[in-house]
C-alpha cells in the first residue's frame, strides 16, 4: 500500500482529483498530506474558503457519517481530525482576513467535578471541521467558566460534557443559573457523555443530547439553521 501511495504526487494532480485526494488523505489522518493539499490549493488562487469547505469539511463530513455508522472508530477519528486542524492552522489566518462566514461560535467543556474529554476533543474537533469556532474550557468547569466564556465570547451554543454519573447533575446546575439569569434563551445547549440520554437531556431542560460527535454536528447545524431562519424572519 506505502508503494502505491508513493505514486501520487499531490502536486501534479488537476484540482477536480486533488480534491478527492484530501478527503481520502483526511480519512486516513494523513496530516502532512492535508497541509500540503492546502498549501497547493492556496498557490492555484482558491479561496481559503472554498478550500476549508469543499476539501476540509467535506472529507470531515465522509469522517462523521462513517463514524456514526460505526465503520471508523474513535482512534482514528482523531488522526482525521488531526489533519484537519493541521489544514485549518494554515486556513484560519486567511479566513479571519477575508472575512468568511461562519456556521456559528460554540464554548465546550467538561463539567465541574469531572476530567475526562477525549468526546468532548472529539466534538470539539468535528464542529471545527464542521466551520464552527470552538472556544474549549478543558475539563471541571464550574458554572461561571460557561457562563462568562459564552458571554465573552458571543457564543451561540454552549456543550457540556460528562463522563460521571455523579457529575451528570451539574449539567441543571448550569442550565438553572442561566435561567435565573435571565440568559437561557440566549444559547443553544448541547450535553453528552456516556452515561446521558435523552430523557435526561430534556429533564435538565438541555435543548440536545447528542450520542456521539456526528450527531452533534448534524444538531448543531439544525440549531444554527433554524436560529438564522428565525433572525431572519425577525
Amino acid at each position: 500500500m506505502a508503494e502505491e501511495e508513493d505514486d501520487i504526487i499531490l502536486s501534479e494532480l488537476p484540482d477536480e482529483e486533488l480534491v478527492p485526494q484530501m478527503h481520502d488523505d483526511l480519512y486516513d489522518g494523513l496530516k502532512e498530506e492535508i497541509e500540503e493539499g492546502v498549501n497547493i490549493l492556496l498557490e492555484r488562487g482558491w479561496a481559503p474558503y472554498k478550500i476549508l469547505t469543499e476539501a476540509l469539511v467535506a472529507g470531515m463530513t465522509i469522517v462523521g457519517k462513517d463514524f456514526r455508522d460505526g465503520i471508523l472508530f474513535v482512534p482514528e477519528v482523531l488522526l482525521a481530525a488531526n489533519a484537519m486542524k493541521a489544514g485549518m492552522a494554515i486556513l484560519k489566518p486567511l479566513l479571519a482576513e477575508t472575512g468568511a462566514p461562519r456556521m456559528g461560535k460554540m464554548v465546550i467543556g467538561t463539567v465541574k467535578g469531572d476530567i475526562h474529554d477525549i468526546g468532548k476533543n472529539l466534538v470539539g474537533m468535528m464542529m471545527e471541521g464542521a466551520g464552527f469556532e470552538i472556544i474549549d474550557l478543558g475539563i471541571n468547569n464550574p458554572v461561571e467558566n460557561y457562563l462568562d466564556a459564552a458571554a465573552r465570547e458571543e457564543a451561540d451554543i454552549v456543550g457540556m460534557s460528562a463522563l460521571l454519573t455523579t457529575t451528570m447533575p451539574y449539567m441543571k446546575v448550569v442550565i438553572d443559573t442561566m435561567v435565573e439569569q435571565g440568559i437561557r434563551d440566549n444559547y443553544i445547549v448541547m450535553v453528552g457523555g456516556a452515561p446521558l440520554n435523552e430523557e435526561f437531556g430534556k429533564a435538565i431542560g438541555a435543548d440536545g443530547y447528542c450520542r456521539d460527535a456526528a450527531v452533534a454536528v448534524e444538531m448543531a447545524k439544525d440549531f444554527m439553521s433554524r436560529k438564522h431562519n428565525q433572525m431572519a424572519a425577525g
